[in-house]
C-alpha cells in the first residue's frame, strides 16, 4: 500500500479500472472482478461517467452503475472510489453547473454519497479554469468529493491550474492521469512528468498495458479475438515485438506474469504512485494484480528496448 501524495488516500500498488464494466465485461463479471480485487487487498477503484457510452445499445454511466450495488455492501471507507465528468455526450465539458450535476448523478449511480477523486476528464480551454475548480471547491464544502485530480491535460495547462488554484485559493488538482506505458512514452516524459515533480503530485497512468499489447497475448503472426484487437496493431512493429521479447525473459527471472513487469515499469517511475489497469475476468486480475519490484538493470533494458 502507498499513500498518494498531497493526500491521505492509503491506496493499493494497482489500481483496478471500471472502463470495462459495461462493456466486455456484464454485471456478474465485474462484480466477481471488484470482489477478487478487494479479496486481495485493493481498495482503489476508477470509474467515469461515459464508461461506457461507446458500446452499441449503451447512454453512458454503465460502468458506475453496475459499481453501485456491489459498492454498497462493502465498508465504503475502506475503498478509494474515483470518477471523472466532462466526455459524456450529455454532459460535455467543464462549466460549473455541468460539473455539479454530472457529480450527483454519479454519486447516484455509485450509490455513494461521497468520491475520493473527481477527475476533470479532458481540458476544456472554453472554460475558465477559476470557475472549474470554483465548482470542485462547492463540491468539496458539500462533502461529496475529497479531491481532484487532472486527466488529459498537457503540461503547461497543469501547471496553468496549479497557478491559478494556488493564486486564488481554490482547490488544487493532486494527480494527473493520462496515457502512458513502454509502447506510449510521450507526452507523459516529454512535458508532463516535469511539471508533476515541480509540483509534487503524482501521475496514475491509464492504458498501462497499452490497450492489451504488453499483457504478452499478442505475439507475431497470430490472431487474437478481442474488441481491442484493431487498436494494437500500431503497436506491432520491430520495437513492439522487441519490447514483449524483453518483457518475457524479465518475467521468467521474475515468475511471473509479463503484465506485472509492464505494470512494475511503470511504478519504477519516480513520479508515479499507481498504475491503472482493467481486467474482464478474475484470470486476467490475477495477473496484473502480481507485484513485482524491478532491478535498475531491468528498467534500463525496458526503456531501451522499448525507444529502439
Amino acid at each position: 500500500m502507498l499513500t498518494i501524495p498531497e493526500t491521505d488516500l492509503v491506496v493499493h500498488e494497482l489500481c483496478l479500472g471500471g472502463n470495462v464494466f459495461g462493456w466486455t465485461a456484464d454485471e456478474k463479471q465485474s462484480h466477481e472482478v471488484l470482489s477478487a480485487y478487494a479479496a486481495g487487498g485493493g481498495n482503489f477503484i476508477d470509474t467515469a461517467d461515459v464508461y461506457s457510452e461507446w458500446k452499441e445499445g449503451n447512454k453512458g454511466g454503465e460502468s458506475e452503475t453496475i459499481m453501485g450495488p456491489w459498492l454498497k455492501k462493502q465498508d465504503r471507507s475502506k475503498f478509494v472510489i474515483a470518477s471523472k465528468v466532462a466526455k459524456l455526450s450529455t454532459r460535455p465539458g467543464l462549466r460549473p453547473e455541468n460539473i455539479i450535476a454530472a457529480c450527483n448523478e454519479s454519486l447516484q449511480r455509485l450509490q455513494t454519497d461521497y468520491l475520493d477523486i473527481y477527475y476533470s476528464h479532458h481540458d476544456d480551454p472554453d472554460v475558465p479554469m477559476a470557475e472549474t475548480l470554483g465548482a470542485y471547491a462547492q463540491l468539496i464544502a458539500e462533502g461529496k468529493i475529497r479531491y481532484i485530480a487532472a486527466s488529459q491535460h498537457t503540461g503547461p495547462r497543469l501547471q496553468e491550474a496549479l497557478d491559478i488554484a494556488q493564486r486564488e485559493n481554490l482547490p488544487s488538482y493532486i494527480a494527473l492521469q493520462d496515457e502512458y506505458n513502454l509502447m506510449v512514452r510521450n507526452p507523459f516524459e516529454a512535458s508532463q512528468a516535469d511539471v508533476v515533480a515541480k509540483n509534487g503530485l503524482s501521475a496514475l497512468p491509464f492504458y498501462g498495458l497499452a490497450r492489451g499489447f504488453l499483457s504478452g497475448k499478442y505475439r507475431p503472426g497470430t490472431q487474437v479475438q478481442s474488441v481491442r484487437a484493431g487498436d494494437v496493431e500500431q503497436y506491432q512493429t520491430a520495437t513492439g515485438w522487441a519490447t514483449v521479447a524483453a518483457l518475457d525473459e524479465i518475467a521468467k527471472a521474475h515468475n511471473c506474469s509479463i503484465s506485472a513487469v509492464s505494470l512494475a515499469w511503470l511504478r519504477a517511475h519516480p513520479q508515479v504512485s499507481t498504475p491503472i489497469a482493467s481486467a474482464r475476468t478474475v484470470e486476467q486480475l490475477a495477473e496484473i494484480m502480481q507485484i513485482i519490484d524491478l532491478t535498475d538493470e531491468e528498467v534500463a533494458r525496458l526503456n531501451a528496448a522499448s525507444a529502439s
